[in-house]
């Protein structure tokens, strides 16, 4: 099964490089095969090539082969990895998307070419099963190249085209956020088990309860506070429980925290430098 983008080489297949090529195939986007996965330790790709990914640790050769070209490495890496494979990019054929925080679409251009078309892409781990919240932007790529990004992620999940300046502020939001929302659900199932749940139980409720909670809002195109005003009643234990959790610092918590992911975030590559 060919895709109509041609092959996609995958540089730094981690979490979520993997991620990606494991939601690109589920959603029928592309066969295995039309998917290049790199990393340094080959050994680590194995059980994906006995799946049908073409896997390499040669990245300027994977380049070489493919059409659309994702970065998928740690900041840290990126100089390396853009020196690596500068003399395989043509500007004329390549399209480069990168899902590296912190790094702007100037920041590898300077590298690989001015006249280079680079799309920042900042998916989170919900990619694998078709449910990531992707944010996509660029500073200089076609409406052609925006569009054919747009329409890849978008098979694993929403996406949301946004200017280049908040992407940083969308890694913190929707990357780091899944965590966010998973140590949120963690906290509930302790709180069922204080009051007499057994631990998977527990979980199970909580998991299903924070999913129906997104699905009211995703359905009914409803605000949060909506949602809750019919749940809370007078003197109820509803709002009983929010007021106390709010009386912690329950919002201004998850607020800050998001805040300072947003500035750890923007300085992961510059930091680096």
């Amino acid at each position: 099964m060919e895709n109509k983008t041609g092959t996609i080489a995958i540089l730094g297949s981690g979490n979520i490089g993997l991620s990606l090529a494991n939601g690109l195939v589920k959603s029928n986007y592309c066969s295995p095969d039309n998917i290049i996965l790199t990393r340094r330790s080959l050994h680590q790709l194995s059980a994906k090539a006995k799946e049908g990914f073409q896997v390499t640790s040669n990245n300027a050769e994977a380049t070489a082969k493919a059409k659309i070209v994702i970065l998928a490495v740690l900041p840290q890496q990126l100089d390396g990895l853009l020196d690596e494979i500068a003399p395989s990019i043509q500007a004329d054929s390549h399209l480069v998307i990168s899902v590296i925080s912190g790094v702007s679409c100037k920041d590898i251009r300077t590298k690989l070419g001015e006249n280079v078309q680079v799309v920042r892409v900042m998916p989170n781990t919900a990619i694998s099963i078709g449910q990531s919240m992707t944010c996509i932007a660029s500073d200089s790529a076609s409406y052609l190249n925006m569009e054919i990004v747009g329409e890849m992620f978008e098979t694993v999940g929403s996406v949301v085209q946004i200017n280049e300046e908040l992407m940083t502020s969308a890694t913190a939001l929707c990357a780091c956020g899944i965590a966010f929302f998973l140590r949120a659900i963690r906290a509930a199932s302790q709180g069922g088990v204080e009051i007499g749940f057994h631990a998977e139980d527990a979980l199970k409720m909580a998991v299903q309860t924070a999913k129906g909670a997104a699905d009211l809002l995703l359905q009914h195109h409803s605000h949060p506070e909506h949602e809750i005003d019919k749940v809370t009643s007078p003197k109820g234990c509803t709002i009983a429980g929010l007021n106390e959790m709010e009386h912690n610092g329950f919002s201004s918590s998850l607020i800050k925290g998001i805040k300072l992911s947003s500035v750890k975030a923007g300085g992961l590559y510059s930091d680096n430098k």
